[in-house]
This record gives structure tokens, C-alpha cells and sequence, in this order.
């Protein structure tokens, strides 16, 4: 890895983050930095995509703030819904959701995660 792969990078300009609904500026502000912290992560490959954040305008919902993101990573398409009562509960449980998506995708071809060397009596290698 190169000093230029270890440094923060800003996501933020690749991923958009949308609202619909009233959503005041500091909860905006607070959902844009868990999304940029959830996918701020060395050696990823270039991530681009959008996060659609949606309130919903009936009083009588339980749930009234949704968020859907559609993120690429590299290759991968990372598909994260949330749904909760709060903007700042929302951005926690995306940021949740979305940093064990990236660390899935991340360590996706691993090679600790592959299977084990065949036994010796299927041509594996012999002690």
C-alpha cells in the first residue's frame, strides 16, 4: 500500500446523498459524515453511488424516516435499506448496515475465507 492509499479520502464526492422531505441541516450534515465514515476505508476500490434519505410527511407513521443507499464498490454493488424515528437513529443504523457491507465486500476474496486444502488422499499436498 502507498502513503496515498493509507490517507483519508473524501467519499462524499462520489456518493450523493438525496433527501425528500424536511430535513433540517444539521441532521443532513450528521447522515453525510456516518455515510463518509462507513466508506471511508483503505485499499477499497473507487466507490461512487447515492443515498436517498426520505421522510415521510403522515403524522401517524411509526417509522418516519427511510433511507435507501445504492453504493458501488469496485465491481460490487452494495444495496443497504434502514428505516427509523429519528434522522440521527437513521444515520447510525445506516452507517452500521453499510460498514459491514464494505467489510464483506472487502474481504470477499480473501483467502482466509477459502476452503481447506484437499486431504492427501484426494491429492492434497502429504506433511
Amino acid at each position: 500500500m502507498t502513503a496515498k492509499d493509507i490517507g483519508p479520502r473524501d467519499v462524499l464526492h462520489t456518493v450523493r446523498v438525496r433527501t425528500d422531505g424536511e430535513t433540517d441541516e444539521e441532521s443532513l450534515a450528521y447522515l453525510r459524515e456516518k455515510v463518509g465514515t462507513a466508506l471511508d476505508r483503505p485499499g477499497l476500490p473507487p466507490v461512487s453511488g447515492q443515498v436517498r434519505v426520505v421522510r415521510a410527511a403522515a403524522h401517524h407513521v411509526a417509522l418516519p424516516w427511510s433511507a435507501g443507499a445504492e453504493i458501488r464498490i469496485g465491481n460490487h454493488l452494495v444495496v443497504v435499506h434502514a428505516r427509523e424515528n429519528t434522522a440521527t437513529e437513521l444515520a447510525d443504523r445506516l452507517h452500521d448496515r453499510l460498514r459491514d457491507s464494505v467489510e464483506r465486500v472487502a474481504h470477499r476474496g480473501d483467502t482466509a475465507r477459502r476452503s481447506a486444502a484437499p486431504p492427501p488422499w484426494r491429492g492434497g499436498p502429504r506433511r
